[in-house]
């Protein structure tokens, strides 16, 4: 197995490297990306990532879409939603910009793609704090906000994103979404089944789809969990 460090930087988060990997045994090459001991993602395991975009899309009212992701990283949720031709716009956030410069700069697989689309905008940003005051980029309201940024509903990558998974934080996004909008979160854990009886509370009905997935290296099918709520 070669290994590769493709990019390294200190971030106020930690730091935050991007690396190939070439599996001999797979016969592939991996991306991988870290932000101090947390392994964020790997190019490997993305049917969770691409799941979010596309189960909360297919949920979302009939016609055009202006949708916001928040979280870049290699970018499977972003071009899974440029998959769907009625998304007008994607508005894609992320806190990192040194991320957004994988994407443009190619180091990243599908940062050609999201780079060249004219419906896509990579936002540097934070969303959460774009979440709580109500400030999200243009159009400001949208059909679909599908989030993966944290592990889980309990497993934070900061203190600070707590309250979005609270009912306050849960009602500001509701607020940013169009009568018949979804909001979908994507979880590397089983269903919090108090985290969605929280979301029922919030929005007009909310539901969990858990999505099984391969993994190569432990000859295992393991899962993640979307969980997506509407409003009315």
């Amino acid at each position: 197995m070669s290994f590769a460090e493709l990019a390294y930087h200190v971030t106020p988060m930690g730091a935050l490297s991007l690396r190939r990997r070439r599996m001999l045994a797979l016969d592939c090459d991996v991306l991988e990306v870290k932000l101090g001991e947390d392994f964020l993602m790997s190019s490997l395991f993305t049917a969770g990532e691409q799941a979010l975009a596309h189960l909360s899309i297919e949920a979302a009212p009939a016609g055009d879409l202006d949708v916001l992701v928040g979280g870049l990283g290699l970018g499977y949720t972003a071009a899974a939603a440029l998959d769907h031709d009625r998304v007008r716009s994607l508005a894609v956030v992320d806190v990192l910009p040194d991320v957004i410069a994988w994407h443009r700069a190619g180091l990243v697989d599908l940062g050609p793609r999201l780079s060249s689309d004219p419906r896509c905008a990579l936002i540097e940003g934070d969303f959460f704090a774009m979440a709580r005051s109500g400030e999200l980029p243009p159009p400001g309201r949208f059909h679909v906000i599908a989030v993966d940024i944290d592990h889980s509903t309990e497993a934070w990558l900061n203190a600070s994103h707590g309250d979005l998974y609270a009912e306050g934080g849960l009602g500001k996004l509701a607020a940013c979404l169009h009568p018949g909008g979804v909001f979908g979160l994507w979880s590397d854990a089983a269903p919090d089944e108090v985290f969605l009886a929280r979301l029922q509370r919030v929005f007009a009905r909310a539901d969990t789809v858990v999505v099984p997935f391969d993994n190569p290296l432990r000859e295992a099918t393991e899962s993640c969990t979307i969980y997506r709520a509407w409003i009315d």
